[in-house]
C-alpha cells in the first residue's frame, strides 16, 4: 500500500550535553548521540512529509527554549510542545511568554515519572492551566495506565482544555496486557477534548517482539477515538527498538487495516493538524 502524506504528531530532537539535556545517557546506546534537524530529514527522505510536532523531551526551562530558537528558521517543524514547572508560582507569566513564539502549541508536564498518579489534580496547577486556556495552548498528557482515573477527573475539570494522550497511555504491551487500560482508554475516549496518539507504542514492547502484536491496541485506540486518534513516530526513541522511521510508518499503515481515504488522512496528518490548530483548523 502507497505511504500516505505524514504530519508527524510527536518528535524529538536533543543535543548531547546541551542546555538542560540528560537524557538519553549512555545506557541507551542507540539513542545517544544527537538528534537535529538534518537528522529528521534524512530519516524521512523516503516520505512524504508535510511537517511534524517537536515535543519536549526534558523537564527544563532551558531545553523548552533551545527548541523553539531551533524551530524558529526549521520550516519542517510545525509546531513545539514545551515544558513549564505548572506547580510553580511563576508558570502564568512564563507561559505568557512561551505563547508569545509563534510555533509553540501547547505544554507536556512528564505525569510518568511524577510517583503521584492524581498529580494532575492538584490546586496548585490551576492557575497554570487557566494561563494555557488564555493562549489557547494544548495539554499533551505523557501518562501510563495508572494515571487513566485520574485523567478523566482532569479532563472534567478542564473541558475547555485539549487533551492528548501521547503513546496510547503506555498500555503494557511488552506482556500482552490489555485490562483495565482497554476499559479505562474507553472511558477517556467520551470525553470530547480527549485525543489520543499512536506513538511510543512500539517501544513498550520487549526488544525482539514484533510489531505486529500490537494489533489489539491499535484497534481498540482507533475504535475508540476514530478521527481524534493520530499517528506520531516517537522518533529517535523509536530507534531503540532497532527500526527506522519508515519501519514505523509502515507497520502503522498494515495495523490500521483498511481505512476509507478520509480516516487515512485524518490518522496521519489530519488529526494532529486539528488538534494543534495548524493552519487554522481548531481542536473540537
Amino acid at each position: 500500500m502507497k505511504r500516505p502524506q505524514i504530519l508527524d504528531s510527536h518528535q524529538h530532537f536533543w543535543r548531547i550535553g546541551g542546555p538542560g539535556q540528560t537524557w538519553p545517557d549512555a545506557e541507551w546506546p542507540l539513542l545517544h548521540r544527537d538528534f537535529l534537524p538534518d537528522d529528521l530529514f534524512r530519516a524521512t527522505a523516503e516520505i512524504d512529509m508535510i511537517g511534524s510536532i517537536l515535543v519536549q523531551s526534558q523537564p527544563d526551562d532551558r531545553d523548552t527554549d533551545w527548541m523553539l530558537d531551533l524551530a524558529a528558521d526549521d520550516p519542517l517543524v510545525m509546531g513545539v510542545v514545551g515544558w513549564v514547572a505548572l506547580d510553580d508560582v511563576a508558570a502564568p507569566a512564563r507561559i505568557a511568554r512561551l505563547a508569545a513564539h509563534p510555533k509553540l502549541v501547547g505544554l507536556r508536564p512528564m505525569l510518568q515519572d511524577i510517583a503521584d498518579s492524581a498529580w494532575m489534580l492538584r490546586d496548585d496547577l490551576t492557575p497554570a492551566i487557566e494561563a494555557m486556556l488564555r493562549h489557547g495552548l494544548r495539554f499533551d498528557a505523557l501518562i501510563q495506565p495508572r494515571h487513566l482515573p485520574a485523567m478523566a477527573r482532569f479532563a472534567e475539570r478542564w473541558p475547555q482544555l485539549p487533551i492528548v494522550i501521547d503513546h496510547g497511555a503506555k498500555p503494557r504491551a511488552a506482556a500482552m496486557i490489555l485490562d483495565p487500560w482497554r476499559d479505562q482508554l474507553a472511558r477517556l475516549a467520551g470525553y470530547p477534548n480527549i485525543w489520543c496518539k499512536l506513538s511510543g507504542l512500539r517501544t513498550e514492547q520487549a526488544l525482539g517482539q514484533a510489531a505486529d502484536a500490537l494489533a489489539p491496541y491499535v484497534e481498540h485506540i482507533l475504535t475508540c477515538f476514530g478521527a481524534r486518534a493520530m499517528w506520531g513516530s516517537d522518533w529517535p526513541v523509536l530507534l531503540h527498538m532497532g527500526n527506522s522511521y519508515v519501519d514505523w510508518v509502515d507497520d502503522m499503515v498494515r495495523l490500521a487495516g483498511d481505512l476509507d481515504e478520509t480516516a487515512r488522512v485524518s490518522l496521519f496528518s489530519g488529526a494532529a493538524r486539528a488538534f494543534y490548530g495548524l493552519d487554522g483548523a481548531e481542536a473540537a
